[in-house]
């Protein structure tokens, strides 16, 4: 797979990621233009929303030793916290952009999330009542998005990782804990940081995604005039269209990448640009 190739699935993949997390179902529809804020349609909403944000926010493994799917790279082993996400392909589309001259733009909404996503904040006053702690956490944002999408999708059985991780934020906070502690602390923590602290987050959250959603729309405008032409049995009642592929592109999944990639780009993004208030901006 070239880096053409790459670059089409990339980009195809991260908006179908965005489409499926912030969309008119998930959220309450508005058409302001002005500072606002996101609301959920529903508590199930929020909970599908952190589990596909989970998934986004998921190093792209090799499965028991073979390669990483579609000849993609893995991020190297002292990568930055957003590097061991999908921002990481991103990055790469940004470093070298094939379908454009420049993705700068593209590059601004992802860093920008990216920075987001590293930094920490204080939680005070954190209650674990199940196990008799309450703490002052201090948490890297990625870390509470991972551990509660983690929570929202699976059973105390696959959470061995996580339980592990709140351990080590109960006993930077000086409350060392022990993993069954650990383990009852689970629901606490959720109910703490999804209810709470993700609900205010989650407008800020989908800003940034839909920005990436918008620049890669933006990016993809002149490879969209190059590439979209009408047969020419078409006629004004029925207009028939096709797509000139890249050159290079030539796998099947990467030219099947492509078209929907263009279509994505013909209907355009889901919702209008937004931008979230600040004060859905300031805490945590």
């Amino acid at each position: 797979m070239n880096e053409i190739e790459q670059e089409c699935i990339i980009l195809n993949s991260v908006w179908e990621m965005i489409d499926g997390m912030v969309n008119w179902a998930m959220f309450v529809k508005h058409e302001r233009v002005e500072p606002t804020n996101m609301m959920f349609e529903t508590s199930q909403h929020s909970r599908l929303f952190i589990i596909l944000l989970g998934d986004f926010l998921s190093q792209l493994r090799a499965f028991k030793g073979a390669p990483i799917p579609l000849g993609l790279s893995s991020a190297p082993s002292n990568a930055r916290p957003s590097d061991l996400t999908f921002l990481y392909y991103l990055r790469q589309v940004c470093a070298k952009p094939r379908l454009a001259s420049q993705a700068s733009d593209l590059s601004k909404c992802t860093e920008a999330f990216a920075i987001w996503l590293e930094g920490d904040f204080v939680a005070k006053g954190v209650n674990l009542h199940a196990i008799d702690v309450v703490a002052d956490l201090r948490v890297p944002r990625y870390r509470y998005i991972k551990i509660c999408g983690d929570i929202a999708k699976h059973n105390l059985a696959r959470l061995a990782t996580n339980v592990a991780h709140i351990g080590k934020l109960l006993a930077a906070s000086g409350h060392p804990v022990s993993e069954q502690e650990a383990y009852l602390a689970v629901e606490n923590f959720f109910e703490w940081f999804h209810d709470d602290i993700f609900i205010y987050h989650s407008s800020q959250i989908a800003e940034f995604l839909n920005n990436i959603r918008w620049a890669i729309f933006d990016y993809l405008q002149s490879e969209f005039a190059r590439s979209w032409h009408l047969i020419v049995s078409a006629n004004s009642n029925f207009q028939k269209y096709t797509y000139k592929y890249p050159p290079g592109c030539n796998e099947p999944i990467a030219r099947a990448m492509y078209w929907d990639l263009m279509n994505r780009v013909r209907a355009r993004p889901y919702m209008h640009r937004f931008v979230v208030s600040d004060s859905f901006k300031k805490m945590y």
